[in-house]
């Protein structure tokens, strides 16, 4: 399934109107654009941004049913229905809620600031610092308390929108640490895979004559030349991101469903009616 994704977006970015790679690189620019220019660009890539989502439910709803359903391995646990719809929009509702969190902090970190300003430049250097600081734990600390929503909308089958909330009450320092965890295994993994990947290319690429130069050119493939993602460092390059890809959605969403089932319960398969009797 990565590797499919992989040549899908290959070929996809080969073939990509100028608009929506105009509209990917204004949304990705290290200037900050206007707020037209950023609803203009994200109109153009919403399709992309679309698939893209879709594709990390799939990802996620797969490992949720393998974990919650290991009987259900129909098309190897991956499908696009009910269960992964309900994950996009669950994941399109905390992106709004996200956005109205993030500027609330921002309206709520400037009035502060400006009224610290009064007393100085260093007053308010101290306070903007301060409020950023306290901006930023207070979006980990709102993340790690629903972190859980996405397992418990797919273990219920419904929008569970808040129930990580409860669920999660008491358990934000358990939590932050087995995800910290998580992502620390999937960077060393990550390191690893690339610094092996790198030295054989390197070797291969030198012992037939190459030049450092062609090293360079299998992370960089030409975005706009099919031919470019056709040379053997390229698709060996693709493979093993792929194989990275499926050990990081693994990892990543492993976690919230282990941690689920342990603060919920048994978690139903199927619309609850019964819970399983202790033997």
């Amino acid at each position: 399934m990565s590797f499919l994704v992989s040549v899908v977006a290959s070929v996809s970015t080969v073939f990509m109107p100028a608009s929506v790679r105009h509209g990917l690189e204004t949304m990705s620019a290290s200037d900050t654009p206007t707020a037209g220019q950023f609803l203009d660009a994200l109109i153009v890539v919403a399709p992309i941004l679309f698939l893209g989502l879709a594709v990390q439910c799939i990802m996620a709803a797969a490992v949720y049913r393998l974990i919650f359903r290991h009987d259900d391995t129909r098309f190897g646990y991956l499908r696009l229905g009910s269960d992964e719809l309900r994950l996009m929009g669950l994941t399109l509702i905390y992106v709004g809620l996200a956005i109205l969190l993030v500027v609330g902090l921002t309206i709520a970190s400037a009035i502060v600031t400006a009224m610290a300003s009064v007393a100085g430049a260093t007053a308010a250097g101290f306070v903007g610092a301060a409020t950023s600081l306290f901006s930023f734990g207070l979006v980990v600390f709102v993340l790690v308390r629903l972190s859980l929503a996405p397992v418990a909308t797919f273990a219920e089958q419904r929008l569970a929108i808040f129930e990580s909330w409860r669920l999660t009450q008491g358990q934000f320092w358990r939590l932050l640490g087995a995800y910290v965890l998580a992502l620390a295994c999937i960077a060393v993994i990550g390191v690893l895979l690339l610094v092996i990947f790198t030295g054989v290319a390197g070797v291969i690429v030198l012992l037939s004559g190459g030049q450092a130069s062609d090293i360079h050119s299998i992370f960089n493939a030409d975005e706009t030349s099919l031919r470019s993602y056709l040379s053997i460092g390229v698709i060996a390059y693709t493979v093993v991101s792929s194989v990275f890809s499926a050990l990081y959605n693994a990892v990543i969403a492993a976690p919230g469903a282990v941690a689920y089932q342990h603060l919920h319960g048994w978690p139903p398969a199927q619309p609850l009616t019964a819970q399983p009797e202790a033997g």
